[in-house]
């Protein structure tokens, strides 16, 4: 499908030409680099004086990164080995790189040792604190929990310190950069801000009740306190949040929650106590709120087995697979699926797609485009053979339709489509009034036609030439892509209706502001990949 090129200013081209050059990264990679360069940046301000002043050297911070690194990407690869399990070394590297962070950088031996221990349970979590492959809490946070409490009843002393020392004024710029591209690449702004704000606010609560001016107390929570850096880089991670947005809201309030209450006790407790384990607040918070994110959830990854596979139109397929325990899953949704290779690109082991389905189907199929050239996930999952097992990792997204009997519209741009088809053909969906605009760049090779004509849903075909026969109820727009301006001569009673848009950034950029100033609603569905 042709997107809109003159779209060149204005929020909606800032936004979209933002989606789209992320979207060319998988999320695993733009984490990584965000991390890296923060370490980098980090160490070279402890090599400068102006960081860690008189607690740690630029060797042993540097060192100390080594090791939670290397320790965290063996210890995965040694427990994965035996379970017959292909290990994801980029988590890993994530998994130390978030240690790293946490943890005071170590000054001997002794140090270096809880480091690596830390890393260590870190991994085995993934595996131990796992339901059907898919871990529980985070990872680094579960990790640090474990050894501190060992740490605590067994080793008395020195050893191991959590610093979160990332939360200080030479870098709390750079960490809001970086969280803030974290949130956006995976549209977790608004879970984002309510944790750093409202954990931020009970912490200035309890510290001006305690004593302190405004003014230290806004500087303790905003720049001494974590709240940016764990929002960014640690509650948003995808696998320990639960499948909606209001879930996740609900989410983010309860990690806030258990993140401030040792500062904003006091407005409660005359003489609040002080127990060993509130040094591990932040940690406890991603921990309990990873465990009621899995109860809200899919609880656990699905077990499929590919049952077929077939070409819908040009380069997009269809792939349908029979799940091992019932998905739970609303119409508009997606599946993230897992298909560990050899030769991994940059684009990862894990790819989500828009479930294509109906609800309540037997089966459970999506729907991707394959183009030449295609990532090695893309070549690995159309060269698996049919009855081999995939596991499904997660399933999410709040691109569903709303209740009640408000008109709708419907735009869709090439293989943004698929959420659409399985709205459609779930019970209840047509005996509402529904328009579908439906972007291709070929009229007569449309992707999955027949079904949405079976629907009897009204479609706008917009594509650049007339085609050769039209289904009934539809009708074709000759234009080489979607515009609000078409779209609002196509469909009379345009204000009456919310409209839903799914397609590529660029396209839904172009659309999001213009439909906004004449839809009713307007909800959006960017497919940047993730």
């Amino acid at each position: 499908m042709s997107t809109p090129t003159t779209l060149t200013t204005g929020p909606g081209a800032v936004t979209g030409r933002l989606d789209a050059a992320l979207g060319r990264l998988p999320m695993y990679r733009v984490v990584t680099l965000l991390l890296g360069l923060l370490a980098a940046y980090a160490l070279l301000l402890i090599g400068t004086d102006r960081l860690l002043v008189g607690f740690t050297t630029v060797g042993a911070a540097a060192l100390t990164l080594v090791v939670a690194v290397a320790a965290a990407v063996l210890s995965n690869a040694a427990i994965a080995l035996p379970l017959g399990v292909r290990p994801h070394t980029e988590s890993s590297v994530i998994t130390g790189l978030l240690l790293f962070f946490l943890l005071l950088p170590a000054a001997d031996l002794e140090g270096l040792v809880w480091v690596a221990a830390t890393a260590v349970a870190a991994s085995a979590s993934k595996y131990v604190i796992a339901v059907r492959g898919r871990h529980v809490v985070n990872p680094a946070a579960a990790g640090v929990v474990i050894v501190f409490t060992v740490h605590h009843f067994w080793q008395q002393g020195a050893g191991i310190a959590n610093g979160w020392w990332i939360a200080n004024e030479a870098m709390v710029v750079p960490v809001a950069l970086a969280a803030l591209v974290v949130l956006w690449r995976t549209r977790k702004v608004a879970l984002g801000l309510v944790f750093a704000l409202l954990g931020s606010g009970l912490v200035v609560l309890g510290q001006v009740n305690l004593g302190s001016t405004l003014s230290d107390a806004l500087t303790f929570a905003f720049v001494s306190s974590p709240a940016i850096f764990l929002a960014g880089f640690m509650l948003s991670e995808p696998l320990t949040l639960p499948p909606r947005r209001a879930q996740q809201l609900g989410v983010a309030v309860l990690a806030a929650v258990v993140y401030a209450w040792p500062s904003f006790q006091s407005i409660f407790v005359l003489d609040p106590p002080t127990y060993w384990f509130y040094t591990l607040k932040s940690e406890l918070a991603l921990v309990l709120s990873g465990a009621v994110a899995f109860w809200l959830g899919q609880r656990g990854g699905v077990r499929l087995h590919l049952t077929g596979r077939r070409r819908v139109a040009g380069d997009v397929w269809e792939l349908s697979f029979a799940p091992r325990r019932p998905v739970r899953f609303a119409p508009g949704q997606y599946l993230e699926l897992a298909a560990p290779h050899r030769g991994v690109d940059r684009r990862g082991v894990r790819r989500a797609f828009s479930i294509v389905s109906p609800a309540g189907a037997d089966e459970v199929a999506v729907a991707l485009r394959v183009p030449e050239p295609c990532s090695s996930f893309k070549s690995a999952l159309l060269a698996t053979e049919v009855g081999s097992r995939l596991t499904a990792t997660a399933v999410g997204g709040d691109f569903v339709l709303p209740r009640g009997d408000r008109p709708l519209l419907l735009v869709a741009g090439g293989i943004g489509v698929t959420p659409f088809l399985s709205q459609l053909r779930s019970p209840g969906a047509t005996d509402r009034d529904v328009v579908l605009v439906y972007g291709v760049p070929d009229p007569d090779d449309v992707a999955y036609r027949d079904e949405l004509a079976a629907t009897g849903v009204p479609v706008v075909l917009v594509a650049p030439g007339a085609p050769r026969d039209l289904p009934a109820g539809w009708r074709h727009v000759d234009a080489p892509y979607v515009t609000a301006d078409l779209v609002a001569d196509a469909v009379a009673d345009l204000g009456e209706r919310a409209a839903y848009v799914s397609g590529p950034p660029a396209m839904v950029a172009a659309l999001r502001g213009g439909l906004r100033r004449r839809a009713a609603k307007v909800r959006t569905d960017a497919f940047a990949g993730y």
